[in-house]
């Protein structure tokens, strides 16, 4: 017992509130539970804290360098051999560059092919518009057979990562930059693909959110609270496939939703859920997430508050929400 506790220590200590390291971290028990396991990097051994996984398992890692759609084909191919493949990328040039590939050689051929995508969102913000992805959402979702996971912190990245063992097709797992995610999720309860987390009570409002912005509608519903306020909030981690049995409760169970991402207002989570709600059940909304603008150049947190992903806009959504019932 003792040794499974500082095993457990330890890996969250490499992962320092960080997704992207999480995910490394992970690779090393997926490797352990399966032999067939290979890991392909595209130039993103420290990104993704790969390091101490080559270290181990040389003959199970494949550097390909900064060549993303080379990436995904030989992880395609290694996958018809019945190796399970991680691919470990940026996140922004996944979608931009190799989106070919993974639609024609990883979702169409219906492969198992996880592709751990790192500094999603705006969150490497100093790097400009090339290194920024706000639309990756929209593009995986649409895609036959992908699964879609956005974890909130380095415990759910880490879960959903071993999660992947037991999924038979592709899989994107959206990760962070290089900026701290505050703990939010409960490290006893366990992962459960598709199904969301319910991590505050509330009747009056419902905050389905993802990624860092769970974080961020936790404190909104904390600080609505003390206006009498009673905000769900969602821990919405799987976009695809959607938990629409949570999402039809809080709907007939609130005032109204809303939806809160670091990601555009069209077609990523936002668009999921109004999609489910036009159709099963109608109800009011609002978004927030980025606008139909490309981001600036620079830091992270004042980035994501300039463009209205904040608690403050959370809370100003939900507000805005209750005042028009």
């Amino acid at each position: 017992m003792a040794t499974t506790t500082v095993q457990i220590h330890d890996w969250r200590a490499q992962a320092a509130n960080q997704t992207r390291l999480a995910f490394g971290q992970a690779l090393l028990e997926v490797a352990a539970r399966d032999p067939k396991t290979v890991v392909l990097s595209a130039d993103t051994q420290d990104l993704l804290g790969i390091r101490p996984y080559m270290a181990r398992y040389p003959e199970r890692f494949v550097e390909v360098g900064i060549a993303e759609q080379n990436a995904i084909g030989i992880a395609s191919g290694l996958a018809t051999t019945g190796l399970h493949a991680y691919v470990c990328g940026y996140a922004p040039f996944i979608g931009a560059r190799s989106m070919e590939q993974v639609r024609n050689d990883v979702a169409y051929a219906h492969q198992r092919v996880v592709i751990g995508a790192a500094a999603s969102g705006i969150s490497l913000g100093v790097s400009g518009g090339t290194h920024h992805a706000l639309e990756d959402l929209a593009l995986m979702r649409s895609l036959p057979h992908m699964t879609v996971i956005v974890p909130a912190d380095v415990d759910e990245a880490y879960q959903a990562t071993l999660a992947t063992l037991d999924i038979d097709g592709p899989v994107y797992l959206r990760l962070g930059g290089r900026v701290e995610e505050p703990p939010v999720t409960d490290p006893m309860v366990p992962f459960r693909l598709g199904q969301a987390t319910q991590l505050r009570a509330g009747s009056d409002v419902t905050v389905i959110a993802c990624g860092c912005m769970v974080e961020m509608a936790v404190r909104a519903s904390q600080a609505l609270e003390s206006k009498s306020i009673g905000v769900r909030v969602l821990n919405m981690h799987t976009i695809k496939p959607l938990d629409r049995e949570a999402i039809l409760q809080a709907a007939a169970e609130t005032h109204g939703i809303v939806t809160a991402e670091e990601h555009h207002l069209t077609g990523g989570l936002g668009g999921a859920v109004a999609e489910l709600l036009a159709v099963e059940h109608p109800t009011r909304m609002r978004l927030v997430g980025m606008p139909d603008d490309f981001a600036v150049v620079g830091p992270t947190v004042p980035l994501r508050a300039k463009y209205g992903m904040s608690a403050e806009a959370i809370a100003a959504a939900c507000r805005s929400l209750l005042h028009a019932a």
